[in-house]
């Protein structure tokens, strides 16, 4: 599935042209039907001869819309240029083309409509006007299509000629990679609940998923999907789809908003990008501006990292602040606009999403910015990670630009190479880096050993937490210092490989006196008094077993007075606490604890008042 965006001068018939393509009339507003204008984003759909079908968004044209159109454009593969006949080129025609050249987006095709209205001199005056626009533009060689909304005249030689555009298309990787949808509506059915609409890209979403909807931070499940008004199993990239949500409320989720799968993208309020001017205006360092990507709108503030003013036409380096945060990844596109008087002014690509605040007038910036800009996806990747953090895979993609097709061949080569350790399935980290978290979990463990002989390990959440580490990093981290020997692990602690716990000599001489003074009365022993920690350990190591809090037993004492419970009972059917007490000697309170604690342990079972085994 394609999508296709309209785009021309406010009342060159696009939404017209759609309607006459698609039989859906695109303007779905009340006010876009009364003044025949159209506001906000239409929609609407059709299937081509060839077989492919086609999501067709139409924009406003008008410039005070100009901000909704550039929500509509984000993301088509193709665009359908519209241009009357009677009046040619005009203000927004120029615009639009220029926000296309922008977006980078290289494929489309120019409807010359209402063709009804011209003679054939004026006609081929108007051809020849667009085709001069059209040169230096990403549309310079695309076919123009005379045709008429109104009569019908022109559109199956338009039809033809999107059919053959689409089929030059490359493919998408349709099952891989991390979902994205930017939200361009969220409204609300009636026994369905919220509603998102939007263009997915990157990866596949299904019914029953866990969503983030990012920034806000918000999770939802997807209880259904829609595209063309046809439920479906599974939303592939390039498909305009409509998601029902559970668990969330549809004003808690604007335009702009992304839905993504949790945990795999971050909002971010800082942005270095590579920028191109347009029109007459230059740009100068700190100019406030509004930036539109994806179908988000922010006000920002631009740093020039190599003048102090760029010139029109001037490609440079820059870092965006912004006001609030958005969702970007490396290589997505945007536009620049002056808030007032409204302005398009300058567009370029993203090239790090996250990154540090730069000093201006760098070269090490800027030659930095051009790796990432230039580089292989496995350099990316590397510089990427030159900062030593362990990250998210998906975090690290993302930030780097790369596509899951690309890392499939770049990871393995990284590893290959010494440059990468993979971190499990979820998580990077340079080799550098691994290094250093190597070498701080060993200092650490080392430490905590150090200060505690006795204790089997240090808690593994505290590691984690004195690491700084998130969850799924951590689980990462774990599995390769286990894979490498550095470390063992129970289920709640991780120690050195080669630690074992042992009491000091003092600590031992203490812990035997204890031990003698209980072999003297094995089955009432006096009182223990041994720290918590040798208290434990003796426990772990079996030389004491706990029978209830400040009452314990040597193992013989206890496999004796176990092994007579068992016995009498199979006996005699049962016994009681006083049969217990007599036959050993002891005081009621360690008869009731020992019935009490193999009650616990299932050994025996409690009825009235004497044990039967359980």
């Amino acid at each position: 599935m394609f999508v296709i965006g309209t785009a021309g001068h406010v009342d060159h018939g696009k939404s017209t042209l759609v309607k006459a393509l698609t039989g859906i009339d695109p303007d779905r507003l009340q006010e876009e039907k009364q003044r025949e204008m159209t506001i906000d984003l239409g929609f609407a759909w059709l299937k081509l001869p060839g077989g492919n079908e086609v999501s067709l968004i139409d924009v406003p044209g008008h410039e005070r819309f100009i901000k909704n159109m550039l929500a509509g454009v984000g993301g088509i593969d193709a665009v359908l240029l519209v241009v009357a006949a009677d009046e040619a080129v005009m203000p927004q025609t120029r615009e639009h083309l220029a926000i296309i050249d922008l977006l980078g987006i290289r494929h489309g095709i120019v409807a010359l409509n209402k063709i009804d209205l011209v003679d054939d001199e004026w006609l081929a005056l108007a051809r020849d006007e667009v085709r001069a626009t059209l040169s230096g533009s990403v549309l310079a060689d695309a076919p123009i299509i005379p045709v008429s909304a109104r009569t019908g005249a022109g559109l199956v030689e338009l039809v033809q000629a999107l059919d053959r555009l689409l089929a030059t298309l490359p493919a998408r990787d349709q099952e891989h990679g991390t979902p994205r949808l930017a939200i361009d509506r969220s409204f609300t059915i009636a026994g369905f609940g919220a509603v998102v609409t939007g263009v997915l890209r990157n990866g596949p979403l299904t019914p029953g998923q866990e969503v983030e909807i990012l920034p806000q931070g918000l999770r939802a499940r997807i209880r259904g999907l829609q595209s063309h008004r046809r439920s479906i199993e599974q939303a592939l990239p390039g498909m305009r789809v409509a998601v029902n949500l559970a668990n969330v409320h549809y004003r808690d989720i604007r335009r702009g908003d992304v839905l993504t799968v949790p945990g795999a993208l971050s909002p971010t309020t800082l942005l270095d990008a590579q920028v191109r001017v347009v029109g007459d205006t230059s740009l100068r360092h700190n100019a406030a501006l509004d930036l539109f990507i994806g179908t988000s709108e922010a006000p920002c503030r631009l740093s020039l990292l190599t003048a102090d003013e760029l010139m029109p036409g001037a490609t440079d380096w820059v870092q965006i602040r912004l006001t609030m945060p958005v969702v970007a990844i490396a290589g997505d596109r945007f536009i620049l606009r002056i808030p007032s008087p409204s302005q398009t002014v300058a567009g370029g690509v993203v090239v790090d999403p996250h990154p540090p605040r730069h000093r201006r007038f760098r070269s090490d910036v800027i030659t930095a910015l051009a790796l990432r800009a230039q580089g292989t996806p496995a350099e990316r990747i590397a510089q990427t990670l030159a900062d030593g953090r362990p990250r998210l895979r998906t975090e690290v993609l993302a930030a780097a630009g790369v596509t899951e097709t690309e890392a499939e061949t770049a990871l393995p080569a990284l590893r290959a190479n010494g440059q990468l350790v993979a971190l499990g399935n979820d998580a990077l980290i340079s080799a550098d880096g691994w290094a250093k978290v190597r070498a701080t979990l060993r200092d650490l463990l080392a430490s905590y050993h150090q200060r505690f002989p006795l204790r089997r390990g240090m808690p593994r959440e505290e590691v984690r937490q004195r690491l700084q580490l998130s969850a799924r990093i951590w689980s990462g981290v774990l599995a390769v210092a286990l894979a490498e020997g550095l470390i063992g692990i129970d289920e709640t602690t991780a120690r050195l490989a080669d630690f074992i716990p042992q009491p000091g000599a003092a600590q031992r001489q203490q812990l035997d006196r204890q031990l003698a003074a209980m072999a003297r009365s094995p089955y009432a022993p006096p009182p223990l008094d041994l720290d918590g920690d040798l208290l434990a350990w003796a426990l772990d190591q079996g030389l004491l077993v706990k029978i209830a809090p400040e009452l314990y037993l040597l193992p013989d004492a206890y496999a004796a007075m176990v092994s007579w419970v068992r016995k009498a009972i199979e006996a005699q059917g049962s016994v009681t606490v006083a049969q217990l007490r007599d036959h050993f000697g002891i005081s009621r309170r360690y008869a009731v604890a020992l019935l009490e604690h193999l009650d616990e342990r299932r050994v025996t079972r409690r009825q009235g008042d004497v044990r039967v085994l359980a």
